[in-house]
């Protein structure tokens, strides 16, 4: 039977900070896998062979494995292993079943416990390889987020973020070399923040404060069309909540946005949980370049930009659990490859606001079922001295949920 994976967690204290099982399992390895930074915390009378992780990590780790299959393999890894780190990673390559985890207090523990803040109360982001956008979401007035630092430059590009956003009073706390014998905090605000860099070993405390006159930007659909930088073709917001309220966003679903014009709607159901993933395929390469830009400007940078024109751009994506055709709907097979597509209990939304993309709805309405509504809304606009509702175009929704199997 293969050996089991071992993963020790091990904070900035070393060796002594290890319970003393940990200690056993990290002596007992014949093979120690790790950073430079933590095989270097190990003493020198663990004889085991002691293999740092290449660069890039993740494409040599199942080959690093396989290299030493049959050893008593141990995996060092930063706090708990199943929190942000190569826990979850070995995991999902093994299985739990092959895998032994011994957690340390995770950064996120430790720096609850210096600020004294209720871990419940707090958000959570990881900037290690991955955007430092990703904040975006989680900036709200009077929040508490603590950002998983990808190394000294990254405090500065969080309050380079918050400056930008209009949060630059937020306080910001950097915890360096949590646990270590030479653990410093470093305190100021985002918008007068001077170090460019601090500790490669750190994390970051946000406590979040708007200038007066921020506008908000919910993770709730709907946000103000002016968040968006578009050139017209663009989901308006009224319409945009209420098809995405069709569109049923759940946490860790994909969904096609076709004819995504500024990629509002892409935007706003990534936005509603972080596992939400999305591809919006656009046939303008401007407008392509637009979605990345508002992507990340909304914090979901995840977003896949397919450039080219449906149907023939859909083929070999992965199956969607939603697809909104938001733009080219009475191009000759889109419909019927979006619906083709679709996983069973999916959701396919169409607007129409053309006569012709109207009756092309009224017939798939017909064929398949589903609802059928129109949409007018208006808005006060000035009419000489007076207001008056000036109405909106109306917009036609046909929306059907694909039969489970």
């Amino acid at each position: 039977m293969t050996e089991p994976v071992t993963v020790v967690g091990i904070g900035a204290d070393g060796w002594p900070g290890l319970a003393q099982p940990a200690q056993l399992e990290v002596r007992a390895a014949q093979v120690l896998l790790g950073s430079s930074r933590q095989l270097d915390l190990v003493p020198d009378k663990v004889t085991a062979e002691r293999v740092a992780w290449p660069s890039p990590m993740l494409p040599a780790l199942p080959g690093l494995l396989e290299r030493h299959r049959g050893r008593r393999i141990c995996v060092l890894a930063s706090g708990d292993p199943m929190f942000f780190g190569v826990g979850s990673t070995l995991a999902r390559l093994l299985g739990p079943q092959r895998l032994r985890v011994l957690p340390h207090a995770s950064s996120i523990s430790l720096a609850c416990a210096r600020l004294g803040w209720p871990m419940e109360a707090v958000d959570v982001v990881s900037a290690v390889g991955r955007p430092v956008e990703l904040l975006h979401p989680f900036v709200q007035p009077g929040r508490r987020v603590l950002v998983l630092s990808a190394g000294g430059g990254t405090p500065a590009e969080v309050a380079a973020l918050l400056t930008v956003r209009g949060y630059g009073p937020s306080r910001l706390t950097v915890l360096e070399r949590l646990g270590g014998k030479d653990e410093r905090l470093v305190s100021g605000t985002a918008g007068e923040w001077s170090l460019p860099r601090t500790a490669a070993l750190n994390v970051i405390a946000v406590d979040c404060v708007a200038d007066p006159g921020t506008p908000l930007l919910p993770t709730v659909p709907g946000l103000p069309d002016s968040a968006f930088d578009h050139d017209g073709q663009l989901t308006k917001r009224e319409v945009r909540a209420l098809t995405l309220s069709r569109l049923a966003p759940v946490p860790g679903q994909l969904l096609w946005d076709v004819g995504a014009g500024a990629g509002s709607v892409a935007i706003e159901w990534s936005r509603t949980h972080p596992s939400c993933r999305a591809v919006a395929v656009e046939r303008e390469p401007e407008r392509a370049e637009r979605i990345t830009r508002n992507a990340y400007a909304l914090g979901v940078p995840g977003i896949e930009v397919v450039l080219g024109e449906a149907p023939s751009a859909l083929d070999g994506l992965e199956a969607p659990s939603a697809v909104f055709v938001g733009g080219g709907a009475t191009g000759p097979g889109v419909i019927e490859k979006c619906w083709q597509s679709l996983l069973p209990g999916g959701r396919l939304v169409v607007n129409a606001v053309t006569v012709e993309s109207e009756s092309l709805v009224a017939q798939w309405y017909a064929r398949l079922g589903g609802d059928l509504l129109r949409m007018a809304i208006s808005r006060a606009a000035p009419v000489g001295g007076f207001t008056a509702m000036r109405p909106m175009l109306p917009v036609t929704t046909w929306v059907a949920t694909k039969e489970e199997r």
